[in-house]
């Protein structure tokens, strides 16, 4: 009897001793899964930006970790996590910056990885420059957007296109219930308008046939002065609605006070004037911008009636390294006849270009004649050039990648300093038989850093901190002055300032293609001719 006591007694030990062993396993077992500590965006001395505890930990608590957090790393160590006694720190760079996650050690490194790398693709969802400044700005969005990821130090199973649709509160209910109520709204505006439209019929009909006007809305003279301010209404809808031409109705005699339409206009052209000002381009009432090229090379002033427009249009595009990725220049020759008397003309082409252009005729013109004596001509010699529409005659197409063919060369240097970055850019005309006029010269300027502090200029500049656009502004440049250079220094990235972008206009066109004579068919009699040549930008970019 003792003995099965005592084997009884040792087999009750042992089972207590298993369920403790077990309880301690699980509260190991929990502890590692609530792995994340916290979550912090800091600089590389220590310093958090944003910071968010998924536990309870002290403000103290968290800046002495993240303080001593560079520290602990090693110099040329290729690791991306580091130890203490007590946590580990899993951390990526971001440029300047850090992102950190402090976890305990008996967390599971894969994991922590994985959440680290979705931690790190949520920041540049909310701020453009990976900057304390734009960081700071974005502070709230960004501790948002880590609620998303990891709860009470759980990691959540959701992906970044969840994120962001978790942090918009896109509500499908909502879109519905806007969708009807626009609907109703217009509905209701087309149901004033008809009813506006029966109303205004009605007195019309009243008016035409003599009868007196019906008072809607009112009783004996309260109801006619009531009709004639409800006219007023009824116009001044329609007027707004449909700004179309109407027959005008037959007012009331007697005073009454009407929208007076254009009493606004001098103030809406201060308010336009201002704008200008600014340095912003208004569009016109039809909607189109304004031509560079009508501000600088007007019509000519004394047009013949036999006037040509020689134009040539370029687009190019350079690395940023050196090298023509790829230009094309598209030129034409336009004929304008507004007299029926020099309608059978021929001209005289004078081709002098070297750079290996493609001439294309008119289909209706003289192939032959051309290619042998340059001499544009109808097929039929009898016939006449079109009277008062503009005819393209003749066309030329250049493309290439030989850099030699440059018009103008852009070098962009900018270069990383201890306060940001110095930027180097210089120009340098190539084809110096050019004019180029009203050259401006457009350096992308991060945004959300201040003006740019200029130093060496030649020509002008001016910053848009709207469209965060540094513009150097040169009148001309020629042969005297066919290169020159711009200096200035702000904070950002060397990527930042590309792609620059080049405009300009020139009355010399880039191939030496020119109309040198007009004749008439019989006779070869000269005619007095106009002529205007530009050369535009389409495109010219340095990527």
């Amino acid at each position: 009897m003792a003995n099965y006591i005592a084997i009884h007694e040792e087999t009750a030990w042992e089972a207590d001793h298993l369920l403790r062993e077990c309880s301690i396993k699980r509260t190991l077992w929990l502890q590692g899964a609530m792995v994340l500590l916290a979550a912090a965006v800091c600089t590389k001395a220590g310093k958090a930006i944003v910071s968010r505890q998924f536990v309870e930990m002290t403000r103290t608590r968290v800046e002495g970790l993240l303080a001593a957090f560079p520290k602990l790393m090693g110099m040329g160590k290729q690791h991306t996590f580091v130890e203490t006694e007590s946590v580990r720190y899993v951390y990526q760079p971001l440029e300047k910056l850090y992102m950190v996650l402090v976890t305990t050690k008996n967390s599971n490194i894969l994991e922590d990885l994985e959440t680290l790398r979705l931690f790190s693709r949520v920041i540049p969802e909310y701020c453009r420059v990976l900057e304390e400044g734009e960081i700071s700005d974005h502070c709230f969005d960004l501790i948002f957007a880590f609620d998303e990821i990891v709860a009470l130090g759980y990691r959540e199973n959701v992906n970044l296109a969840q994120i962001r649709t978790f942090t918009e509160m896109d509500s499908h209910e909502e879109k519905v219930f806007r969708a009807v109520r626009e609907t109703q709204e217009r509905e209701a505006k087309a149901e004033m308008r008809r009813k506006a439209k029966e109303l205004q019929q009605i007195r019309r009909d009243a008016e035409r046939s003599g009868k007196k006007v019906p008072a809607f809305g009112g009783f004996g003279s309260t109801g006619m002065s009531s009709m004639s301010s409800g006219s007023i209404i009824t116009d001044t809808i329609i007027e707004s609605e449909k700004p179309k031409m109407a027959p005008v109705p037959v007012r009331p005699t007697g005073s009454s006070k009407a929208l007076k339409l254009g009493a606004r206009g001098k103030e809406v052209d201060n308010f336009v004037d201002k704008l200008r000002g600014e340095g912003e381009t208004i569009m016109s009432n039809t909607g189109k911008m304004p031509s560079l090229a009508s501000n600088v090379l007007p019509p000519p002033v004394n047009v013949e009636s036999v006037h040509m427009r020689v134009e040539e249009k370029i687009s190019l595009t350079c690395g940023r390294d050196g090298g023509l990725q790829n230009m094309e220049l598209l030129g034409m020759i336009t004929l304008r006849v507004t007299d029926d008397k020099v309608g059978r003309i021929r001209l005289m082409v004078n081709n002098y270009d070297k750079k290996g252009v493609q001439l294309q005729t008119h289909p209706n013109v003289d192939k032959k004649l051309f290619t042998s004596d340059s001499v544009i001509g109808l097929k039929n010699p009898e016939k006449s050039f079109p009277l008062n529409n503009d005819v393209g005659v003749l066309k030329w197409r250049l493309q290439s990648t030989d850099e030699a063919l440059i018009p103008l060369t852009i070098n962009c240097w900018p270069s990383e300093s201890a306060t940001g970055c110095d930027v180097n850019i210089e120009y340098e005309l190539q084809e110096e038989s050019l004019e180029l006029n009203d050259v401006v010269i457009a350096i992308p300027i991060p945004s959300g850093v201040g003006a740019p502090v200029v130093g060496d200029v030649d020509g002008e500049y001016k910053h848009d901190s709207r469209r965060n656009v540094l513009e150097w502004s040169l009148p001309v440049i020629d042969a005297k002055n066919k290169s020159g250079s711009l200096e200035f220094s702000i904070a950002g990235q060397p990527n930042d300032f590309f792609p620059v972008n080049v405009s300009f206009v020139s009355i010399r066109n880039y191939c030496d293609i020119q109309v040198a004579k007009v004749t008439h068919v019989e006779g070869d009699a000269p005619v007095k001719f106009s002529l205007e040549t530009s050369f535009l930008v389409d495109k010219y970019e340095i990527l």
